[in-house]
């Protein structure tokens, strides 16, 4: 069988390549190519400080850099080549409405190919902007049908389309290597191992919550765990003037390490390796890389209420759930802080197991093929 992937590659960096890569691993040994930009955001839009990687590229991959973002001659000769390939399905991600625009048009150009399935990573997108509703609706027009990786992205599809929709949670984030010591980690990333590590990672954008997690820090209740460090690793998408009263309040100042910048795939695994667990204080979400990244390296979480994110977090299983204000956060920290962490190891085990690669590409497979009967009824 021949897949093609539209979506984030080498050499863009971010969860969503990966995530691209990594499916098309699993998809192997069917015939896969990966469609990607030559121009993802134009330097004028992006807010962070590079949008690519520094390693090598990947040897095991067929990745094709075609599409920029903004340039119909583009979406049209990618369409052209992709028709000549004959592929059996087409896999477009799908995360911000923008993007849809492109792939969408590139999808129109394929009307011969059996299967066209979006997979959602989110639906709507956490900042508005102008013309979102109308990429997405088009986007949505050129699929047979949908794999959303939590609920509530699946029951934002059903809001706008009768299309079929499955949903399938985010498989583990297994490729960042396996675990090393607290001791390793901590030497590697010049950190006390005598202390406790509570980890935000990831970009800090402001949907992300970094400052509701800093004013919970502030708190009485917080600052009695004299022995844990609040460790804050990822690239500033918005002013560090924004962060810089709380950051450097002295009442939390000695008890916060922060990290600024993109973090490397290869030392990824020694932020989650040094960390006690991980919190994502976000106000709003559909799912999360980070979570998948949290069960590989087995940390329990504490996530707030928002979007998909108890779905994939189990209140009191894996971890604890709040709502995204500072009380409900402080007093979910504080109950992790109290509670043998040891005790929520089977539990993360448990879902680790279920959500692989595996199990994720014999579903969607199995999904695709159910569309078939569909497509050829159009």
């Amino acid at each position: 069988m021949r897949i093609v992937i539209l979506g984030p590659a080498y050499p863009f960096r971010g969860g969503i390549a990966v995530a691209s890569e990594r499916l098309a691993r699993s998809l192997q040994p069917h015939s896969v190519r990966l469609y990607t930009f030559t121009t993802q955001y134009p330097r004028w839009l992006f807010p962070g400080k590079s949008q690519f990687r520094t390693e090598p590229p990947p040897t095991d991959l067929e990745i094709y850099r075609r599409i920029h973002s903004l340039n119909p001659l583009s979406w049209w000769h990618t369409a052209r080549e992709i028709r000549q390939w004959m592929p059996d399905i087409v896999l477009a991600k799908f995360w911000i409405p923008v993007m849809g625009l492109s792939f969408a048009t590139i999808l129109h150009y394929l009307p011969a190919v059996p299967v066209k399935i979006a997979i959602l990573h989110n639906l709507l997108p956490h900042e508005a902007r102008p013309g979102d509703t109308l990429f997405t609706r088009y986007f949505i027009s050129e699929v047979d049908g949908a794999i959303a990786l939590s609920a509530a992205v699946a029951k934002e599809w059903r809001d706008i389309t009768s299309k079929p929709v499955k949903v399938l949670f985010h498989p583990v984030y297994d490729h960042y290597g396996e675990k090393v010591s607290k001791q390793e980690a901590c030497a590697t990333l010049g950190l006390d191992p005598h202390y406790r590590y509570l980890l935000f990672f990831g970009l800090i954008r402001r949907y992300k919550g970094l400052d509701l997690l800093l004013h919970a820090w502030r708190s009485e209740k917080l600052r009695q765990f004299s022995n844990v460090r609040l460790l804050i690793a990822g690239e500033l998408y918005e002013p560090y003037e924004k962060y810089r009263p709380l950051l450097e309040d002295a009442l939390i100042r000695d008890r916060i390490i922060f990290h600024e910048g993109f973090v490397p795939e290869e030392r990824v695994r020694y932020y989650f390796c040094a960390a006690d667990a991980v919190v994502q204080p976000y106000l709003s979400a559909t799912q999360s890389g980070i979570t998948q990244i949290a069960y590989h390296f087995e940390k329990p979480m504490v996530v707030t209420r928002v979007g998909g994110l108890p779905e994939m977090v189990p209140d009191k299983e894996v971890g604890f759930v709040c709502e995204p204000t500072v009380a409900s956060l402080t007093e979910a920290l504080g109950a992790l802080l109290t509670t043998p962490l040891e005790q929520f190891i089977p539990s993360i085990r448990q879902a680790k197991s279920r959500l692989s690669w595996t199990a994720f590409r014999d579903e969607l497979l199995e999904f695709a093929e159910s569309l078939r009967p569909l497509r050829r009824r159009v």
